[in-house]
Formats: structure tokens, sequence, C-alpha cells
């Protein structure tokens, strides 16, 4: 069963392992088939993220804010520093007809798991 398959509407929910095999992130040329979406506020994106990530803050998609052209219609895996508004972010896009799970743990767990972060300069980042 795929990952974004819904059940009784509520978003699905995946490791960070998994979120870096759909998104590309465990290989260094990235792929994948779906898009890491970064719901942190700016300052904690600029700090570090995973690189090929797509920033649009909970608080912006929360006011109606349209996700960017080149993500729409595609699988989203919602992501934020510790997987609490990254699954408010997944509900509000289920809600709206996206595929979306969120990742268990955040950035915490990405980090930690050794997955790539980068800051606002391409360097080493660090999660805020």
């Amino acid at each position: 069963m795929s990952i974004f398959r819904r059940s009784q509407g509520a978003p699905g929910r995946v490791s960070v392992q998994e979120a870096a095999a759909r998104t590309g992130h465990g290989t260094s040329a990235g792929g994948g088939d779906a898009v890491l979406l970064d719901v942190r506020e700016p300052q904690e994106w600029r700090a570090g993220r995973a690189p090929w990530a797509v920033h649009l803050p909970l608080s912006a998609l929360a006011a109606g804010a349209g996700l960017p052209a080149e993500v729409q219609a595609r699988p989203l895996v919602v992501i934020c520093r510790s997987g609490n508004r990254s699954r408010q972010a997944a509900e509000l896009l289920v809600a709206r007809g996206a595929h979306a799970v969120d990742v268990v743990g955040g950035m915490r767990e990405w980090a930690g798991a050794g997955l790539p972060v980068v800051d606002a300069r391409g360097g080493n980042g660090a999660v805020a």
C-alpha cells in the first residue's frame, strides 16, 4: 500500500528513513517521487534544512497560502522541527485534496539519523 493513500481522511505518518527515500535524500543526486515540504518558520528554515526541500511555513498555510506551483499535484512529505506542526500541516493539506504525509520526529530525527542539513548558504546547518 502506498504511503500516500488516505484512510478515513487522515494523513499518514512516515519515519525519516521513509521520508528520505521518497524525496530522494537517500542519494546525492536527489530524485524521488515526492516533495519534502518544510513548514517551519523562516528563522528555523535559514538555520538548517534538508537539501531540495520546499519552504511554506505552517502560519502561511493556515492563513490560506497555496502551494508553490512546482509542487502542486505532487505527493508531499511534510516536515517541521519535531513533528507537531507537520502533522497539522498535513491535515490541512489532505483536507484541501493533497496527498500528504508527515514525518515523525521532524528535523530533529532527520539530523539525528545523519541525513543532510544545510544552512542558507549551503554549508552545514543546524536544526533550530
